[in-house]
């Protein structure tokens, strides 16, 4: 062990998803509208919370925060698979890929808990509607979307050190499409046992107790819905959290498969459909999922281009 060469490569290469051309512009332009389409559906529910003041509670405010998250998180990963899709140099730079990495462990640990934070918000919503204001009081909020943030960050400071501590030997050659730590793991000339078990403690505290802590708050909003003597509300609602279960359980799902499966069971073609699931689809479909199906949101996004329709007019007739 102590004589392998632990001389990191300036460079790496990306191999992407396909090496087919014709499949290459199918996949830039499915990307570039899944892309287009998060930027747009995640900014328009920052901008109508913002200008919305029916809006400014604590169930927006998580939303704004989801939604930022989504903007970061898919920006760190989607022009990435652009450049690389089309282009003949698929290389990246260590210092790239390092800043790659640490940003996505962070953004994706810190949706697992922010999923979390939302579920217990509507518990408390729902489940305790007297005492709601007193408890998602607003420096209580601040605490509560703080900590996704934190812990985020803190796994990827511990994880980002010892993956790249390792002796990347046996090729440069990444086959994947961005820098994503298990893929690495197969690089290594030297057993990544501790950086598997870090990796797996970090997934089983992170990802299975907010999975964990989102089912169970759940489980009580569905059983005090069943007991809403109103069918139409109680459809309304059950309609509502059959919709976040499902973002959530393929947000949670799809980490989980990624992250808390040992290596041998793992398909890199598998892996790379799996990874494109969590870092591009679900930052698309959470705007959608959250936020634009409820009719609140979608009033005030009405409301406001009408607005901005009857100013273009009055500017126009000027």
């Amino acid at each position: 062990m102590e004589n392998v060469n632990r001389t990191l490569p300036s460079w790496f290469y990306l191999l992407g998803l396909s090496t087919s051309p014709h499949s290459q512009v199918i996949e830039f332009l499915l990307f570039l509208v899944m892309y287009i389409i998060t930027l747009a559906g995640n900014c328009l529910l920052l901008i109508t919370v913002r200008t919305s003041p029916a809006l400014h509670t604590p169930m927006y405010f998580f939303l704004c925060n989801l939604s930022f998250l989504d903007i970061c998180f898919s920006s760190t990963v989607a022009p990435v698979i652009l450049k690389n899709t089309l282009s003949i140099d698929k290389s990246i730079s260590v210092g790239a890929c390092v800043l790659q990495m640490f940003l996505y462990l962070g953004l994706g640990a810190a949706e697992c808990i922010l999923l979390a934070v939302m579920a217990y918000d509507r518990f408390v919503a729902i489940c305790r509607p007297l005492h709601y204001s007193s408890i998602m009081n607003m420096r209580f909020c601040i605490i509560l979307a703080l900590i996704p943030w934190i812990v985020g960050f803190t796994n990827s400071s511990i994880q980002i050190p010892i993956t790249w501590r390792l002796p990347f030997c046996r090729t440069h050659y990444v086959n994947h499409f961005f820098c994503e730590v298990p893929p690495f793991l197969r690089l290594s000339c030297i057993d990544p046992w501790l950086n598997e078990i870090a990796m797996y403690v970090a997934a089983s505290l992170i990802v299975i107790c907010s999975f964990l802590l989102t089912l169970v708050s759940y489980v009580y909003i569905i059983s005090t819905i069943l007991r809403i003597r109103s069918s139409q509300r109680r459809h309304a609602v059950f309609s509502t959290c059959a919709s976040h279960l499902a973002v959530v359980s393929l947000y949670y799902g799809t980490i989980m498969s990624i992250y808390l499966q040992p290596p041998s069971s793992h398909s890199v073609e598998t892996d790379k459909i799996v990874s494109v699931l969590y870092t591009v689809v679900t930052p698309m479909l959470n705007p959608i999922i959250y936020s634009i199906r409820n009719k609140d949101v979608k009033k005030c996004i009405i409301r406001n281009f009408q607005k901005v329709a009857k100013s273009y007019q009055n500017i126009v007739s000027y």
